[in-house]
């Protein structure tokens, strides 16, 4: 039995996560919770649970009332404004503590009465603080203003059905602080470091690599024209919004991937030269992924990654999303002589059973809270 386990013994558990639509950073984590409560039911917004892990879909998943429109794991981007009233809507099981993970109104589900509520926050919602123009391009960033200010207020108001909140970076915990008013623990997302593992034999491959979603905020763009204009092999993994205009704006060094399963991915960790993290993350799980592996990143010194990247040791910054600072980071990663055993021990700092005796200590605390 896990300490997480062991720190909720004899209480009743729900589990919360903003909606159920794959298996990324987010339900890697709401996949421990599920570890540690293995009888908890879960609440969220709506669910397609054959997108989900077997430890995740295995228990009863009580959604919203947008679990009715048709095709809403496709389509729910467009339905933001819907949203909060569902949250709002969405009935809570009884019991003594609710531990959402939340990057968007998972955090704003009604608890019933004399129960505990836990926020793990990936961020607050990024829709309304951050990224505006990134996720809806300058015009309906300004079309939406009046939308976007009125999710700030419901954001923020939302926020105080919280007892206690848990950031997974030191650069999150700041965000709860400064648009909620609201102080949180810190704990580092948790990392499968006994599954990914360095190449048994040591690197063998000659590609340089991306794991990320193509999407605008994530930057790939700059590490495409960074490789259109040199001969390294450039290995990106991943689909999005973004796959069209990055493979228009790609040179034949760069080749897309697409979707891959976890097992190719960590062979792909394992045999690459270097990683590159391009864009600005709440924490950014890729990066230790690819150091559990023994594996060096090249990152954006902005973020979480200045949370997890160790400077010279692990992995090396640029300190402008431009493409001259990015092609200047990648050279002088390449001459590094790097030491894939140092590069693991850093990650290993990350694994799963830390994470279960930090969030136990969050769970005690949230508990014996008056």
């Amino acid at each position: 039995m896990n300490t997480l386990t062991q720190a909720a013994a004899g209480r009743r558990i729900v589990l919360g996560h903003d909606w159920l639509t794959g298996m990324r950073g987010g339900e890697r984590v709401l996949q421990c919770h599920c570890e540690a409560f293995p009888d908890a039911p879960l609440v969220a917004l709506f669910a397609d649970p054959s997108r989900v892990c077997e430890t995740i879909r295995n228990r009863p998943i009580i959604c919203s009332p947008l679990q009715r429109v048709p095709r809403v794991t496709r389509i729910y981007r467009y339905l933001l404004p819907l949203m909060g009233p569902a949250a709002r809507a969405l009935r809570v099981p009884a019991g003594d503590l609710l531990l959402t993970s939340s990057h968007c109104v998972a955090k704003a589900f009604r608890t019933p009465p004399g129960m505990r509520h836990l926020c793990y926050c990936f961020t607050p919602m990024r829709y309304a603080w951050l990224f505006q123009n990134e996720y809806l391009g300058p015009v309906k960033s300004v079309l939406a203003a009046p939308l976007l200010a009125h999710l700030r207020r419901w954001d923020r108001a939302t926020s105080s059905g919280v007892d206690r909140f848990v950031a997974i970076s030191r650069h999150v915990q700041d965000r709860i602080r400064r648009f909620y008013g609201r102080e949180s623990d810190v704990v580092y997302p948790p990392v499968d470091t006994e599954w990914l593992t360095p190449a048994p034999g040591g690197a063998t491959g000659d590609y340089d690599l991306i794991v990320s979603a193509l999407v605008p905020y994530k930057r790939i763009d700059l590490a495409v024209q960074a490789y259109r204009r040199q001969s390294r092999r450039l290995l990106i993994v991943g689909t999005g919004t973004e796959t069209a205009r990055l493979r228009a704006l790609a040179g034949g060094n760069v080749e897309f991937l697409g979707w891959r399963s976890d097992a190719d991915v960590r062979e792909l960790y394992r045999n690459c030269r270097l990683l590159l993290f391009p864009g600005e993350e709440d924490f950014g799980i890729v990066p230790l992924e690819a150091m559990a592996c023994g594996r060096p990143v090249v990152a954006f010194r902005r973020g979480g990654a200045t949370e997890t990247v160790a400077d010279g040791i692990t992995g090396l910054f640029f300190d402008e999303q431009r493409v001259e600072a990015l092609e200047d980071a990648v050279a002088r990663a390449a001459a590094v002589r790097w030491e894939p055993a140092r590069i693991r021990t850093h990650a290993e700092a990350f694994g799963i059973g830390r994470f279960f005796d930090e969030m136990a200590a969050c769970v005690t605390r949230t508990l014996e809270q008056n």
